[in-house]
C-alpha cells in the first residue's frame, strides 16, 4: 500500500508543479490555492509513504515519477520539445524507478 501512496503522492507533485506555470508568479487566485493543495497533499503522503520505504528510495522515486510526469505533461500540454534524446533520458528515469521498487523490500 505504501507504494501506491507514494506513486499518488508522485501525482500530486506532477499537479503543483503543472499548477506553478499557471499561477502566473503567485498572482492568480484558484491556481495558486489548488497548486498549495496539491503540494500540501503531496508532501503529506510522501510522508506517509516514509513510514515503512526507506527515505533515498522514497523520495527519489517521489522525484521521478513526478519530474517523468511534468516532463510528459509539458510536452503534451504545453508544446515542449519531444526530441529522442529527451524521451531517452526520461526512459532512463523510468528505468531507474523500476530498478529501485526491485531492489527495495518493503
Amino acid at each position: 500500500m505504501d507504494w501506491f501512496i507514494l506513486v499518488v503522492a508522485g501525482f500530486f507533485e506532477i499537479g503543483w508543479a503543472i499548477g506553478l506555470k499557471y499561477t502566473e508568479g503567485f498572482s492568480r487566485l484558484w491556481p495558486t490555492v489548488g497548486t498549495m493543495l496539491s503540494m500540501i497533499i503531496s508532501l503529506g503522503l510522501l510522508g506517509i509513504a516514509m513510514k515503512s520505504l526507506p527515505v533515498g528510495t522514497a523520495y527519489a522515486i517521489w522525484v521521478g515519477v513526478g519530474a517523468v510526469g511534468t516532463a510528459i505533461l509539458g510536452i503534451v500540454m504545453m508544446g515542449e520539445a519531444a526530441n529522442p534524446l529527451r524521451l531517452l533520458s526520461l526512459g532512463l528515469i523510468v528505468t531507474g524507478i523500476v530498478g529501485l521498487k526491485l531492489a527495495t523490500q518493503a
